[in-house]
């Protein structure tokens, strides 16, 4: 093996018409390699290629020209924003979209029934003895926990790097068939797309508050509790509240966990949990973290959420997540717009609120004049089967299935509604829903276990 160009290392791939590549998306909105080898593929006349990505963002727009010119034929992914997710919507892909969990990413891979051609695996270094890290480096991501499945299983592994560190590889030597060198992996600053800060609008510094109440009331705050949330302004003001209870109480936490932030890395180094089990890492303060303290461990997107015993969502006490829509039997759409266009996907959502004890959903009421309490969602990303609670600005309602945490959270004085409550208000204060879309499937969910899920049909 030796580091030659990316250009050399696709032409001895051998890539022909139809194929499976792979990417992951560590780097999120700044990476650059997957339209680098796309790039490729057109310019050699390539059609009909599968794109198995962990996730897709607005960076990857060039990916619009690909699918309408055929490059691309067919896509699976676990979530997809920004122009890839609207020209799907539009019709762009002859066939439906394969939206998967991250847990049901990596079972498939790990199990055969999503083989890969070729797998892509950015790095930020290649270590001496040519593996592949992303926790050192001048394009240091962190965490790489989502093309280790890939690395395993894919008939060809090209490892796409910027630099040369020493350390220890996330991805051993014997795992890797080709190295790339290229300028730039892709830019740091994307790895933080979307809110990593803490919320202060009075709204959500409600939900937040509440949310964190709910925990504290419901019996799963007491030594040993590990806990998951999302990279949210509101999710993050929820996690600086429950520490503030943990610390209060005494309570010792065994983990916190998903992908990793640095209210999470405050939490660590405050002694509020023994470790924190990192899939990815969702800005630079958590990237800083995982290379210098050993309580913060990186694990696969299979230990993370694949079912078949010993997930890391399977131990959690409690995940905090949030939703585009929830309706009246519990069910969160994560996956589409109100007017039906594919903005999102589960990722890890339907993967914790599957695995934990209790399952936090937090909303508001409306957003961009649109009723988010709905009678039905627009698509099903996470059953309400799985789902406990439901806090929002104007009170918390609590699945008829949990009258045990119903009965808590009354006695404790926090104001909880009927669900149909929230839905009735919600639709007070909002604009009549779009028309639902009625053309062909463009898309549809699965669960972690291979189960179908919601459908997205075309505008």
């Amino acid at each position: 093996m030796r580091a030659g160009s990316l250009e050399e290392a696709f032409e001895k791939a051998q890539i022909k018409d139809g194929d499976t590549l792979s990417f992951h998306h560590h780097l999120r909105n700044g990476d650059e390699v997957l339209n680098a080898v796309l790039a490729l593929a057109a310019e050699r006349g390539l059609q009909g290629l599968h794109i198995a990505a962990s996730s897709l963002f607005p960076v990857h727009a060039p990916l619009v020209g690909y699918m309408r010119d055929g490059v691309v034929g067919r896509i699976s992914s676990g979530f997809i924003s920004g122009p890839v997710g609207t020209a799907i919507s539009a019709g762009a892909l002859p066939v439906p979209v394969r939206l998967q969990t991250h847990g049901g990413r990596a079972r498939e891979v790990l199990s055969g029934a999503l083989p890969i051609d070729v797998a892509f695996v950015a790095a930020s270094g290649v270590t001496p003895d040519e593996g592949l890290t992303g926790q050192r480096g001048v394009s240091a991501f962190g965490a790489m926990g989502y093309p280790i499945a890939d690395a395993q299983k894919a008939a060809c592994v090209i490892g796409v790097a910027d630099g040369f560190v020493a350390g220890n590889p996330d991805i051993p030597a014997a795992q890797i068939d080709h190295i790339a060198q290229v300028d730039q992996i892709g830019e740091r600053a994307g790895i933080a797309s979307g809110t990593t800060r803490i919320a202060t609008d009075a709204v959500s510094q409600r939900i937040g508050a509440l949310a964190a109440q709910v925990i504290a009331a419901s019996g799963v705050m007491k030594n040993g509790f590990s806990f998951q949330t999302g990279a949210g302004g509101v999710s993050l003001l929820t996690a600086e509240l429950v520490g503030q209870e943990m610390a209060r109480r005494g309570v010792l936490g065994s983990f916190a966990s998903g992908g990793i932030t640095g209210q999470h890395v405050k939490m660590l180094q405050a002694g509020l949990f023994e470790k924190l089990f990192d899939v990815q890492c969702f800005d630079l303060e958590a990237v800083q973290s995982i290379a210098t303290d050993p309580r913060h461990i990186g694990i696969s997107a299979a230990r993370y959420a694949a079912p078949g015993g010993g997930a890391v969502v399977d131990d959690l006490s409690c995940v905090v997540l949030g939703a585009a829509e929830v309706d009246t039997s519990f069910n969160v759409n994560v996956t589409c717009r109100a007017d039906g266009a594919l903005m999102g996907g589960s990722g890890g959502h339907a993967d914790t609120a599957d695995g934990a004890e209790l399952t936090l959903i937090t909303t508001r009421l409306t957003a961009a004049g649109f009723a988010k309490l709905v009678p039905q969602v627009g698509c099903v990303t996470t059953p309400g089967k799985h789902v406990d609670v439901v806090v929002t600005d104007a009170g918390i309602a609590v699945n008829p299935a949990r009258e045990d945490l119903k009965d808590r959270l009354i006695h404790s004085g926090l104001p909880v509604v009927g669900i149909e409550d929230l839905v009735m208000q919600a639709a007070k204060g909002a604009q009549a829903a779009p028309p639902r879309p009625e053309g062909r499937i463009v898309a549809q969910g699965f669960d972690r276990h291979g189960q179908a899920g919601g459908i997205l049909r075309q505008l």
